[in-house]
């Protein structure tokens, strides 16, 4: 992918405050072994960690020939630990750590919430959801930008942990276009699988509607017309 003009990263680096390896194993039964990274002097003063996997879990140290698959995956309660089917979050995490186990990479668990908005007000949005907004319209309702999300603590971890160039893992392209202005070199992006059901049909129309993400929007389309 073409390179935009980086916008600056913050004077104050972030660092690697500490580094633990975690057994990790998911309800299906797939399992795998993660080093888990956290940081120092990260912008927003959240507690994001970065979850090395493959060979990058065996040895962070790689040869510079060498591009890490990096999904920047964005918290959801609701969908990583509930298992809400509102939303594809859960699925796509699971589906992260296995490409990412398989290639070696990094996933960057993100502290926000709700495309940036956070828990309570996500909540917020489903009520007006269930009144029949989508959710953008319910994000609007409530006062907030389609989303709010800022990666610039995303760019800043990788700069910590030395990795200079990616392979996003992501059907979103503000997160291409953001950790490019940010002076990352996302080389290839590779659209994350569409775990599509009847009860997130309409939350993935309205993100390949209006967030211009990498989906089959007719197949959610017609699944969410089904009487």
């Amino acid at each position: 992918m073409r390179s935009r003009r980086p916008r600056p990263l913050p004077r104050c680096q972030a660092t690697v405050r500490t580094a633990v390896t975690v057994p990790i194993r998911f309800a299906d039964g797939f399992a795998t072994i993660g080093r888990l990274f956290t940081f120092d002097n990260l912008i927003d003063g959240r507690e994001h960690v970065a979850l090395a996997l493959g060979r990058y879990a065996e040895d962070q140290r790689q040869p510079d020939t060498t591009v890490p698959l990096v999904r920047p995956h964005s918290e959801c309660l609701t969908g990583d630990v509930f298992g809400s089917q509102r939303c594809d979050c859960g699925p796509q995490l699971r589906e992260a750590v296995e490409r990412i186990a398989d290639r070696g990479g990094y996933l960057l668990y993100l502290r926000q919430e709700g495309r940036g908005i956070g828990l309570y007000a996500k909540l917020d949005a489903y009520n007006l959801q269930d009144a029949g907004l989508d959710t953008y319209e319910a994000n609007r309702a409530l006062g907030w930008r389609d989303d709010e999300r800022d990666y610039t603590a995303a760019a800043q971890m990788l700069r910590a942990l030395g990795v200079r160039r990616i392979a996003l893992f992501s059907s979103n392209p503000d997160k291409a276009r953001q950790l490019l202005e940010l002076g990352v070199d996302v080389v290839e992006q590779i659209p994350t699988g569409v775990h599509l059901s009847h009860a997130n049909a309409t939350y993935l129309a309205a993100k390949a509607r209006y967030g211009a993400h990498l989906l089959d929007v007719p197949l959610a389309d017609a699944v969410a017309n089904e009487g």
